[in-house]
This record gives C-alpha cells, sequence and structure tokens, in this order.
C-alpha cells in the first residue's frame, strides 16, 4: 500500500524509494512506498512533477497502489521527486474553497451531494434538506470573504485511511485532497453563478 505523505504533510520534496517501473504504452507505471503526490479523485486533479530525471504526467488510485505515470522509466532505489508547486497550490485553493462552500450552503439547510475542484470548472452541488432557506450569490460571496477574513486554521483528523479536514470550527468533511493550512491562503474566491435543476443546485466558482 503506497503511504500518502500528503494526509498530514505539506511537504512538496522528498526522496522516494521506487517499487516497480512497468512500461505502459509510450508511459511508464512506478509504484513508490510513500508518495507526495495527489491522485486524481476526490473531485481535485492529480499532482504533476518530477521522480529523479523523469517527469510525472499524472497520478491514479489502482486497488491499495498509486501509481504515477512517467514519461521515462527511472531505476528501482530512491530518487529525488517533487511536485509542480502553482499546480498544486491551485488545487489547494480551489478544494478548499469548495469546503467551504459546502459549509456555507449547509447553513442554509442544502446538503452538499457532490464536488468538482478543477480550476476553472469548480462546482458544489446541493440537494434540498428541510428547512431550506433561500440562498444567492451575495449570500455565499459575504461568507466566503468572512471565513477568509478570520483567517481560519486547517484541522486534520487521520485514522487509518479515514481523513477528516475542516477549517476551525467549521464541520469537517472526509477528504482525501489537499488543502490551505489557513484560510487567508485562499485569495479572493468568486461565485460564478448559482441555478437549480431537478432539486438539484450547483454552486459555481473560481479562484483568482
Amino acid at each position: 500500500m503506497t503511504t500518502r505523505l500528503f494526509f498530514d504533510n505539506d511537504m512538496l520534496t522528498t526522496d522516494v524509494n521506487v517499487l516497480s517501473c512497468t512500461p505502459d504504452n509510450e508511459q511508464f507505471a512506478v509504484i513508490v512506498e510513500a508518495t507526495i503526490f495527489h491522485p486524481q479523485g476526490g473531485g481535485q486533479p492529480s499532482d504533476t512533477g518530477w521522480i529523479g530525471t523523469s517527469q510525472v504526467l499524472r497520478v491514479v488510485q489502482q486497488q491499495d497502489h498509486l501509481l504515477h505515470y512517467l514519461q521515462q522509466p527511472v531505476t528501482l532505489g530512491w530518487h529525488p521527486a517533487c511536485t509542480d508547486s502553482e499546480r498544486r497550490f491551485l488545487n489547494t485553493r480551489m478544494h478548499s474553497a469548495g469546503h467551504l462552500i459546502g459549509n456555507i450552503g449547509e447553513r442554509y439547510g442544502w446538503l452538499p451531494v457532490k464536488a468538482h475542484h478543477w480550476p476553472g470548472e469548480g462546482r458544489v452541488s446541493f440537494k434540498r434538506a428541510e428547512n431550506v432557506q433561500p440562498i444567492d450569490i451575495n449570500i455565499i460571496q459575504s461568507a466566503l470573504q468572512q471565513f477568509i477574513s478570520q483567517d481560519l486554521r486547517r484541522q486534520i483528523s487521520v485514522q487509518g485511511d479515514f481523513r477528516e479536514v475542516g477549517f476551525g470550527d467549521l464541520p469537517a468533511y472526509a477528504c482525501g485532497g489537499t488543502h490551505v493550512s489557513s484560510l487567508r491562503e485562499l485569495g479572493h474566491v468568486s461565485v460564478q453563478s448559482i441555478s437549480e435543476k431537478k432539486g438539484i443546485m450547483s454552486v459555481n466558482y473560481i479562484v483568482d
């Protein structure tokens, strides 16, 4: 099983122990003992970067392992690794903003059911609960700015493979993704639109 170092650590560089390197079409699927690379999943794109001198193009989960697809093969054993820090930070901000929007929706009786945290495609979907209250862009935008100004700190709880992430005293969500350490790192979050269809409300957002 690949150890996910990003579960409780924000490191972007480390040495990784390559356990296997297998040709896969024109790429090479690599398994490491422990990784700093977040895979695609949970609504978040995968990290990219480097292992040794080979570029990490994408990372996916396959059963208990994370497969790192490299442009060139690497030898077994230890290699320096680093993630693309700009890509990681953007994905991290998108994911954390999505959590906040989920928290805000719940305050008004909307239950988050799905989220997509890809840059340029940010979206959180909700269904109606009991005693739902009207909500609009201005309400969400104002609440976002308030939470960011409070600079709430990230809270992480890990028990085995189960991990929860929240900010300050806001409700935490089960999540394997990467997140800012405190909300000021989000910068500015813009709610682009809100729509409702067949009982599902979608809130679309970007970070800038």
